[in-house]
């Protein structure tokens, strides 16, 4: 393989999902101390980022599975799911933290999926030329390297949430804030794609 072409496509990761450590961060501190939390993290994150992918390879060749006009919406997904975590938070807002605790059995496959999606599905404008221009052997090797990297990821977001610090922090105030960050990517996604008009 060539080193100039993996390297190439490590930055072009980096650059297009720095933001899904801090996403990452949120939904393992939401799981601290819940069985499965890191399997349904990374199933989750895998699941959404193979559909990118699966775009993105499709979009290289010449076919599209979504119309450009309806990518902006896909900021719905992490917007609803904002809502419902902000709706939790505050109807529970007085619980004590063992109550809640057992309330919430940590971050959904599902949801993690639908989360790295609509982030990320902007991302595929990116990913179709350098693909197109590359081959399907240079695809071949970007794809590879991209699905190695997700493992990172995973593993910096959890490395993030378990430092003693940020854990603390998260933990006092990860149930606000992963309402707030899903409902600004979520709106973000949807007024840069142009879904309220230009």
């Amino acid at each position: 393989m060539n080193l100039g072409l993996i390297g190439q496509a490590a930055v072009l990761f980096a650059v297009t999902n720095i933001d899904d450590i801090l996403i990452m961060a949120l939904f393992f501190a939401q799981g601290a101390g819940r069985r499965g939390t890191t399997r349904a993290i990374t199933a989750g994150q895998y699941l959404g980022f193979a559909a990118i992918l699966a775009g993105a390879v499709a979009a290289a060749f010449g076919a599209t599975f979504l119309p450009d006009t309806v990518v902006p919406y896909l900021g719905l997904l992490p917007l609803a799911l904002g809502v419902k975590a902000a709706v939790q938070a505050w109807r529970h807002r007085h619980d004590s933290d063992e109550v809640q605790g057992g309330r919430d059995s940590g971050p959904k496959v599902l949801e993690v999926a639908a989360v790295t999606l609509a982030n990320g599905g902007d991302n595929i404008g990116v990913y179709v030329p350098v693909f197109a221009t590359a081959g399907i052997g240079g695809m071949s090797v970007h794809v590879i390297v991209f699905l190695a990297l997700v493992a990172v990821w995973v593993a910096a977001g959890r490395y993030f949430a378990t430092r003693p610090a940020i854990a603390k922090a998260l933990s006092r105030w990860g149930h606000i804030l992963l309402p707030v960050v899903l409902i600004g990517i979520g709106l973000l996604i949807l007024i840069q794609g142009g879904a309220f008009g230009r």
